[in-house]
C-alpha cells in the first residue's frame, strides 16, 4: 500500500500545525519546512478546511491553524479524506472494473480485510499521538515563537552606513 502525496502533505500540514499551537502559520513555512511545492500544498489546505481539520484566514497576517484540538484529529478520518475517493484496485471501482476475475476473486476479499485493518489501525491514533513526547518532530518543524523573531530594525530592513561604490543611499 502506498498514499498518495496529498495525504502525505495533509498529515505533514496537520502535524506543522500542531507543533505550533497559538500561532497561524503560512503556507511556505510549511512548504519550507516539509519540502513541498505551495502549489500542491494550496490544494491540500483547501481539502483540509472543506473537511474541518484546519481553519485558514485570508489576508496580510493570514495563514492557517488546526480548527479543532490535536487529539479530536483522527489520522484514520484524515486518510480516508484524501484517500477514499481513490479505489485501491481495479476491481473497487465497479465503474471502471474490467477485470474478468471479479466474480470469483478472493484477492479482493483479502485486499478488503487489509484495508479495514489498516483503517482500524489508523482510526485509533490521533494527530496527538503523532506530536505528543516527540522531541525529534518538534525540533524539525517548531517555528521561533514571537519574543525569539526578528524585530522589523533587523539588519535587512537598516540602510547600509555607506552604500556599494556607484550606488546612492537613498
Amino acid at each position: 500500500m502506498r498514499l498518495t502525496t496529498r495525504t502525505n502533505l495533509a498529515m505533514r500540514t496537520l502535524m506543522f500545525c500542531a507543533v505550533n499551537p497559538g500561532r497561524i502559520v503560512r503556507k511556505h513555512e510549511i512548504a519550507e519546512a516539509c519540502n513541498a511545492s505551495e502549489n500542491h500544498l494550496a490544494q491540500v489546505m483547501n481539502t483540509l478546511a472543506q473537511r474541518g481539520f484546519i481553519e485558514t484566514q485570508r489576508g496580510r497576517s493570514g495563514g492557517l491553524r488546526l480548527a479543532r484540538p490535536m487529539d479530536k484529529i483522527g489520522v484514520g478520518e484524515v486518510l480516508r479524506a484524501f484517500e477514499a475517493t481513490l479505489p485501491f484496485a481495479e476491481c473497487f471501482d465497479l465503474e471502471a472494473n474490467t477485470c474478468p476475475l471479479h466474480d470469483a476473486c478472493m484477492f479482493r476479499v483479502a485486499l478488503i480485510e487489509a484495508l479495514e485493518a489498516f483503517y482500524a489501525s489508523m482510526d485509533r491514533r490521533t494527530l496527538a499521538d503523532l506530536i505528543e513526547d516527540n522531541a525529534a518532530l518538534e525540533h524539525l518543524l517548531k517555528m521561533p515563537t514571537a519574543e525569539a523573531a526578528p524585530l522589523c530594525t533587523s539588519a535587512r530592513h537598516a540602510a547600509p552606513a555607506t552604500p556599494p561604490a556607484g550606488e546612492l543611499n537613498l
